[in-house]
């Protein structure tokens, strides 16, 4: 990779796969090992922790996009990663709510097998230089699927809401707008190679 000569530090590091934001998408992936072994043997407690934990995580998906634009550190590892971090957070909490009777299997595999799809289709495009940027449907998609998520790791009633209810209402949406926004995704993919 050309690094520009003479521009101090900060520009070499704006050029190298390895920073900030880079490091926060990484963690998020070692989040996912985190939430299969406290859904090993769920309870109410390691539910809740499950819960935080991917809460948590999911804000760095914000934070990292946010420091890699204010600091200047957007890279072509970051723009893969990202994404990569954010599907596999998904499809972890959602193979492990299987087994517990929190989502269906047929649900489940509609998900994951969209964001292989999407994250394949994107891969060989990238590769003959064409662009499809996220739409505003994927940013509804990623947030119902977080909000459902969330709501299905916590499955408890806590201060009168019946967590499993509202989980379960949120995965519906979040399946309508997955799937919406991967076929939006290909239809503009089959107009920019017309």
């Amino acid at each position: 990779m050309n690094v520009p000569k003479n521009e101090g530090f900060e520009s070499v590091q704006k050029y190298t796969a390895w920073n900030l934001p880079n490091a926060i998408s990484l963690l998020r992936i070692f989040t996912a090992p985190i939430l299969i072994l406290l859904l090993i043997s769920p309870d109410k407690k390691t539910n809740l922790i499950a819960a935080i934990v991917f809460a948590v995580a999911s804000l760095t998906d914000w934070l990292d996009g946010y420091l890699a634009r204010k600091m200047g550190l957007e890279t072509t590892f970051g723009k893969f990663l990202d994404p990569l971090a954010d599907k596999l957070l998904i499809a972890t909490a959602l193979v492990m709510l299987i087994p517990m009777g929190r989502v269906p299997v047929w649900m489940a595999a509609l998900i994951i097998g969209r964001e292989i799809a999407v994250t394949g289709l994107r891969a060989v495009v990238s590769r003959e230089g064409v662009i499809i940027s996220a739409s505003r449907l994927g940013k509804y998609k990623t947030v119902f699927q977080i909000v459902s998520v969330i709501a299905l790791l916590v499955h408890y009633k806590f201060l009168g809401i019946d967590f499993h209810i509202v989980g379960t209402a949120f995965l519906w949406i979040a399946l309508v707008f997955t799937l919406w926004s991967g076929v939006d995704y290909f239809v503009r993919f089959l107009k920019k190679v017309k």
